[in-house]
């Protein structure tokens, strides 16, 4: 074969050249390794909750914002006293306890007050951030009439340590219809909210005269009930002793109330805690 002169191959590798730079210019080589994804605001937010780091500006959601709690001692102490009434349940077990004599924790008033008492230490008014609370004794008989005993408590005020106030209260008229009353005291019932402490003067089907017990959980519109907590509602005597039973989450349709203290000289009030109760200082 006859080698190309000197010349010739000077030309040949021009020409290649021109032509590599030519394919070059057409199609760049990527720099995959030098590129970087910028991401929008909206991306970086996306992110951010597939990592499970929420944007720690993002506002927060109407949802998250009711579950904040605006007076957290006040439900604690709620809390305190309701769970210590699931305690006093469940070591009962079912058996009746003595309820006869005045210092009886099982009677009914003295139950409900044994668990304010019990939980109490932890809580003050924030008015009155030194003075131990106190809860009142039922209104003397004499100073209830015309009505029976034991619709209501006496009247102590907040500065002696008093947490409570009536949220709610009904009293037979006797210048209304029995039908009035008892839509007024549908309506009474209807008020009830988890922790009020219930005072009543009844006459039904587990006896006559006043009762006491505490809701545990607020009314219920779809099921027209209410729950609550109390002892000796359900009771019997053993040889001339009186004997009541502690219950626990029992739960009744408001009629069923309505129709124990909607009655002539009757009637019930609710007891709620203020709402500036504080943690004792």
């Amino acid at each position: 074969m006859k080698r190309l002169s000197p010349a010739v191959r000077l030309m040949t590798m021009m020409l290649l050249l021109c032509l590599f730079s030519f394919y070059t210019g057409l199609f760049p080589a990527a720099k995959a390794e030098e590129v970087t994804e910028e991401i929008s605001l909206d991306e970086e937010a996306e992110a951010s909750s597939v990592d499970g780091t929420p944007d720690q500006e993002a506002e927060s959601s109407p949802a998250a914002d009711a579950a904040v709690d605006e007076y957290p001692a006040r439900s604690a102490f709620i809390e305190d006293i309701i769970s210590l009434g699931e305690e006093m349940y469940v070591k009962a077990d079912g058996k009746l306890k003595r309820a006869h004599y005045k210092s009886d924790i099982y009677i009914c008033k003295n139950f409900t007050v044994y668990l304010f008492r019990q939980t109490r230490d932890k809580y003050r008014i924030a008015e009155y951030p030194d003075v131990e609370l106190k809860i009142p004794d039922n209104l003397p008989a004499k100073q209830c009439k015309p009505y029976s005993y034991g619709y209501c408590w006496k009247e102590i005020p907040a500065k002696d340590g008093n947490p409570f106030y009536i949220a709610a209260q009904f009293l037979y008229d006797k210048n209304l219809s029995k039908e009035e009353n008892r839509e007024n005291a549908l309506a009474f019932m209807r008020q009830v909210q988890r922790g009020d402490y219930f005072q009543m003067t009844a006459k039904y089907s587990h006896g006559t005269g006043a009762h006491s017990a505490i809701m545990i959980s607020d009314y219920d519109p779809e099921t027209g009930t209410v729950h609550w907590m109390d002892s000796n509602m359900v009771g019997r005597k053993i040889d001339g002793i009186r004997y009541g039973k502690v219950q626990f989450d029992e739960v009744k349709e408001i009629g069923w109330w309505v129709d124990a203290f909607c009655q002539k000289t009757r009637g019930a009030t609710l007891y709620r805690l203020r709402d500036d109760i504080i943690f004792a200082p």
